[in-house]
């Protein structure tokens, strides 16, 4: 996926999780991030958006942590939302492709890597808004959801922060049933995952299902789809695999 398509990605995405919060309403648990109201939600993801705005308009090239969260609710956090929202999208749009600033995963510039990342923190949040609404969640795209998918297996768990590890070493097979090529091998030590395309080697469990749910299970918002093979090397991705940013 190129830079545009991602931004599409984010505008589209923030819009749902806009309007899913606004009917669930600032009170509303959120299942999928058991310990969050939608007011924690529309707090954390527009620090966020403004938080990563900031790195391109700012030319920072340093890492700076995010600004302090909002005193406000209801309405008017679902419009303070909807502001930061709308500014990510038009820096990304604006800004020229060989805009320098500092990222934290590869990506062939810093332009494209935070128009991939928010795409996935936004798509991420909205599937978690649209939890606490209720009713049919909106869909993911294949291609997009397989794009997610390289971006959580060859670019969080490659950094040292990942803790999938395992004493033992062993080999965890993903594989998107609905895409083409969309086959992955992680082999598991006492190190950082390290993440092939392809069926490169025997594995000891493989974990399969459609790419948008594999997408939302590795993010560990739906139950991981069909596994076969050894159960334990599946739960031990599901229990140890959530993001630290750090």
């Amino acid at each position: 996926m190129d830079i545009s398509e991602h931004i599409q990605v984010v505008e589209r995405e923030g819009r749902l999780l806009a309007a899913a919060a606004a009917a669930a309403g600032a009170d509303a648990k959120v299942p999928t991030c058991p310990d969050w109201q939608v007011r924690d939600l529309l707090k954390h993801t527009g620090m966020v958006h403004r938080w990563a705005a900031a790195f391109i308009t700012e030319r920072r090239t340093s890492y700076r942590l995010g600004g302090e969260l909002p005193d406000l609710d209801g309405d008017a956090l679902v419009e303070w939302f909807r502001e930061g929202h709308a500014t990510l999208v038009a820096t990304l749009t604006s800004a020229p492709p060989d805009v320098e600033c500092w990222a934290f995963l590869p990506a062939p510039s810093p332009l494209a890597f935070w128009a991939r990342r928010q795409a996935n923190e936004t798509t991420v949040h909205r599937m978690d808004a649209e939890s606490a609404r209720g009713g049919t969640p909106s869909p993911v795209g294949v291609e997009f959801a397989v794009d997610g998918i390289e971006e959580l297996l060859l670019g969080f768990h490659a950094r040292k922060q990942s803790r999938v590890h395992s004493e033992e070493p062993r080999v965890l097979r993903v594989r998107a049933t609905d895409a083409p090529g969309g086959t992955w091998t992680v082999r598991l030590s006492d190190g950082p995952p390290v993440t092939e395309r392809g069926a490169t080697a025997p594995a000891d469990c493989e974990v399969s299902g459609q790419a948008a749910r594999l997408y939302l299970a590795l993010w560990n918002r739906l139950p991981l789809p069909q596994v076969t093979g050894d159960r334990s090397v599946a739960a031990l991705w599901r229990e140890r695999s959530s993001i630290v940013m750090g």
